[in-house]
């Protein structure tokens, strides 16, 4: 007889995570507990939720960014305000195990709510402050929008062509601090194992996103200048950029040391005679002569289509990629080939979304919940807290709850 073994449960099952939360850094790094696990209640303005409900309705009329970052949690519609509203937040903290906050800065220490406050009031609990620029110094009190950050951090000043500087296209400095919310979420719980104590996690935007910075950033400081802004191309490796093809696309080849551009040359660019000219043999001399190999590399790759050019890189042993725009990589052969997307349930139907990148083998798959309309969950959270439905119908017919 075989026994299949049962998979191991989610490893953050049991654990319940509160978060006043908007925009993306907070909600997204709650986002990552939810799929691993945790019970995530999301406390929401009763006058339109998170603002990012309103970024777009690209999601079948939901914001893209809100539903990117809010599956599986319960929401909760309170006015702060009222002390009635902030007395339901501190009696959820009350039995949660993680509280996270992005309000602006001083506003959750205002409400009470900031990481200090409440560790010194919960010894057990793991409570996060995201902010823009810390809680002190100069920046702390500064409006911090992923964008601004992006430009504080010198991340703009390294993207773009050597014309433009541009920013990322994607929120960077929102997306970092997130993920050291995250971790510090995960270290903290496994700093309670051990004492029993919990305690603040604080994190910055400007913070994350300047380590982040870390290769142009020791580059600067070491060297005297940052490495150029070079566009697709590498600013100290050639070839490494994208050449169009013959049937309209692009792909990205790189070669990292010149093993590589001879089999490049011989393989590929069917010009065997360059693979140990002294003009192109080493890589300091191909930077030194960009232009002349770009157009060797541009010329062969110009001649053949994607498919033939990808096939001939790949036989070479030639690093390189496809230049995929967004709705090709929603249809990437590799995500398709490992089964990485699902559905999740939304007030307008079922989505697609990607697993999350975290996975454990032998244990159970992701949490994938819903993404909550507004408010959804407003009652059932507030009846668990020992509220009758009088209570609650209290609460809403004064504008408390939502």
């Amino acid at each position: 007889m075989i026994h299949r073994m049962q998979p191991e449960p989610l490893p953050l099952e049991g654990i319940t995570v509160v978060a006043v939360e908007q925009a993306v850094a907070a909600p997204f790094a709650t986002r990552q507990l939810a799929d691993l696990g945790a019970r995530v209640v999301k406390v929401e303005r009763i006058d339109g939720g998170d603002f990012a409900r309103g970024y777009d309705t690209a999601a079948q009329g939901l914001a893209s960014h809100f539903v990117w970052c809010n599956r599986g949690k319960e929401s909760v519609a309170l006015d702060l305000k009222d002390p009635r509203g902030l007395d339901v937040v501190r009696r959820l903290v009350a039995d949660a195990d993680v509280f996270v906050q992005n309000l602006a800065q001083g506003a959750a220490a205002r409400l009470g709510l900031d990481a200090a406050t409440l560790c010194a009031e919960h010894p057990r609990l793991i409570a996060v402050d995201i902010s823009g620029y810390g809680p002190s110094g100069p920046y702390a009190g500064k409006r911090a929008y992923d964008m601004l950050v992006q430009c504080e951090a010198g991340l703009v000043s390294v993207t773009g062509t050597p014309e433009q500087p541009v920013k990322a296209g994607i929120p960077a400095a929102d997306i970092a601090a997130a993920m050291y919310a995250f971790s510090g979420v995960l270290a903290a719980l496994v700093r309670r194992g051990t004492t029993g104590r919990g305690g603040p996690v604080e994190v910055s935007m400007l913070d994350a996103l300047a380590e982040w910075m870390g290769h142009p950033l020791h580059h600067a400081m070491h060297d005297g200048s940052a490495p150029a802004r070079t566009g697709l191309a590498h600013a100290v490796i050639v070839p490494y950029d994208a050449y169009s093809t013959a049937d309209g696309g692009r792909v990205l080849l790189s070669v990292q040391n010149d093993r590589e551009w001879r089999r490049l040359a011989q393989q590929v660019l069917g010009r065997p005679e360059t693979a140990d000219d002294p003009r192109f043999a080493t890589n300091a001399a191909r930077v030194a002569d960009r232009e002349r190999v770009d157009a060797l590399v541009a010329e062969a790759l110009g001649a053949l289509g994607t498919d033939e050019a990808v096939a001939r890189l790949e036989a070479a042993g030639i690093a390189c990629a496809r230049l995929r725009d967004v709705g090709e990589v929603a249809e990437h052969p590799q995500l398709a080939a490992r089964n990485r997307w699902r559905e999740v349930g939304s007030p307008a139907g079922p989505l697609r979304a990607l697993l999350p990148p975290i996975t454990l083998p032998g244990g159970e798959e992701a949490r994938m919940g819903s993404v909550p309309r507004l408010g959804e969950h407003t009652g059932v959270v507030l009846r668990a807290l020992g509220m009758t439905d009088a209570d609650v119908a209290e609460l809403r017919r004064d504008g408390v709850v939502r």
